[in-house]
């Protein structure tokens, strides 16, 4: 398909290509009109299809990126005379939670529920170095680099390359994990560990499935995500700049990160005080109120 190869050579990843295509194909079976003579009204009308599905604003508006994108290629590519009916305005507004994170007695409760070397070394990755669940996935033996404690994440969202950092402890217990890895030509690290699959690379729904189960068994509620949030938000804590998480993370836009600096009220708290310790001193005076009780 024509469309495939566009998108391809729009550097998207894999999988986003399979999600605009996905996308793309629930919207041309619901159209009740041929694709050269949609308009915005359609594409309002297949809104509330969505919402009568129950499906979240952030899902919906990829589904418009995903019909404003194919369009663009009918009009660059296939140089049709056609109007683009996902026009801009019809995105759905977007709430702007904080990222959730754990507590350091949960991370604690959580990976003491942990057995398994496998899954051990897979959150850890995660924790420590803010791998997502796919680039765990994804990750090769060949990505690890421990004579300089980092990891080359290849392709990650966005088909971006990262170089991130190991700390001892996640190098450790991936350590633990390799020594026990059946050998097999696989390159993936995480290979499924049983069933008609066993010696097969785990896949990102295996990996979820997996913290799903130590969810319940910790008594802990928390997503593959949420263990990168914990590490973003402990990090900026502890100091470190926004740009540095911006790199580490992958994050394409500073606002991205930004949100964590939100959340990290540590952090305010300790620069506030730095800061207006310093103003006292070049100041040299310290204001006291007389409170009379």
């Amino acid at each position: 398909m024509h469309y495939r190869r566009y998108l391809k050579r729009k550097n998207y990843s894999n999988h986003t290509i399979k999600n605009y295509l996905n996308r793309l194909k629930h919207f041309l079976v619901w159209l009740p009109v041929p694709v050269e003579l949609a308009e915005p009204v359609h594409v309002k009308h297949y809104i509330d299809t969505l919402l009568e599905k129950r499906l979240g604003p952030q899902t919906i508006n990829g589904h418009l990126v995903a019909i404003r994108s194919f369009y663009y290629y009918l009009q660059d590519e296939e140089e049709l005379e056609v109007a683009n009916p996902a026009v801009r305005g019809l995105a759905l507004r977007l709430p702007d939670p904080l990222p959730r994170h754990l507590q350091g007695h949960q991370v604690a409760a959580l990976f003491s529920a942990i057995t398994k070397k496998r899954d051990l070394a897979m959150f850890m990755l995660m924790l420590r170095c803010g791998l997502r669940v796919e680039e765990v996935a994804n990750l090769t033996l060949g990505a690890i680099d421990y004579g300089r404690n980092q990891i080359m994440v290849r392709c990650g969202k966005g088909a971006k390359d990262r170089i991130v950092f190991i700390n001892i402890d996640a190098a450790d217990v991936l350590a633990a994990y390799l020594q026990i890895r059946p050998s097999t030509p696989e390159q993936r690290i995480f290979l499924v560990e049983k069933g008609m699959y066993k010696g097969k690379p785990i896949s990102v729904r295996g990996i979820q499935k997996r913290i799903e189960y130590y969810s319940r068994k910790s008594g802990v509620p928390v997503s593959c995500h949420q263990l990168r949030h914990t590490m973003a938000t402990e990090l900026l804590n502890a100091g470190a700049d926004v740009v540095t998480l911006q790199y580490l993370l992958g994050h394409r836009r500073i606002k991205t990160t930004m949100r964590y600096a939100r959340l990290s009220n540590q952090k305010a708290r300790n620069d506030y005080y730095l800061s207006m310790t310093k103003v006292e001193e070049k100041s040299g005076t310290t204001v006291t109120w007389n409170v009379r009780c």
